[in-house]
């Protein structure tokens, strides 16, 4: 049975408790802090607009490690020839307003609620959430955010307003990853669009022994540098 978090309280139950279908607990409320908290051991929220914070652990674990990315010739050709300029943490805000706004298939509403979106955006400011930006000269068009401890990155959500918009920037989201020696990407949930891309299930076992060994790894602060790019 799902745990009821006091107001407050930013410890969680064990992960392992969760239910079979992921839920572990639920709050009144969260806050940066709180959610900081969460990711620790892999918890994350995932409710709608008006309803209690429902707080889960997925298990099996759907993640990526960003070495074995697969890439796809059609989209090898396609990055290599397109126009669109990628850009890291220069419109966090837009990309998560985008992220919660887009109308997605199979769902009628989203569960980036205001709430949430408010405590991501402190995150970026405090340098723990980023974002990776497509552009078509002055107009976002696909992008991504999640947030980085250690050496994981916890992907959240993306979106795409032209053609392998999104792919393209999870593509550069992981070159940069690699590039500074992160290990792990969690994904949540399981995708066919993130299996594509080589993300595989792992126990929840697998997956916490990799968060106690990578999340507290140094970190790079503030915003990531487009100086590469």
């Amino acid at each position: 049975m799902p745990f009821f978090l006091p107001a407050g309280l930013e410890l969680f139950p064990h992960p392992l408790l969760a239910d079979s279908h992921g839920l572990l607990a639920f709050s009144e409320s969260l806050d940066a802090d709180t959610l900081l908290s969460s990711y620790q051991y892999g918890i994350f929220p995932w409710y709608h607009e008006g309803d209690p914070v429902m707080w889960w652990f997925t298990h099996p674990r759907f993640i990526l490690y960003p070495r074995k990315l697969k890439i796809s010739k059609s989209l090898r050709k396609f990055i290599r020839d397109s126009q669109f300029i990628i850009r890291f943490d220069t419109a966090f805000e837009s990309v998560i307003e985008q992220c919660k706004s887009i109308p997605r298939k199979g769902q009628d509403s989203t569960w980036i609620t205001q709430e949430l979106k408010s405590a991501f955006i402190e995150l970026h400011d405090r340098g723990y959430a980023h974002s990776v930006e497509v552009w078509d000269n002055q107009e976002l068009v696909g992008g991504l955010y999640g947030l980085a401890l250690g050496k994981v990155f916890f992907g959240e959500s993306m979106f795409s307003k032209r053609s392998n918009a999104s792919k393209m920037a999870f593509v550069a989201l992981v070159a940069y990853l690699i590039e500074n020696g992160f290990e792990l990407i969690d994904c949540q949930q399981e995708t066919v669009h993130l299996r594509q891309f080589g993300a595989e299930l792992i126990s929840a076992e697998s997956f916490l022994d990799a968060l106690r060994s990578n999340i507290f790894e140094p970190r790079s602060s503030g915003q990531w540098s487009n100086d590469s790019i």
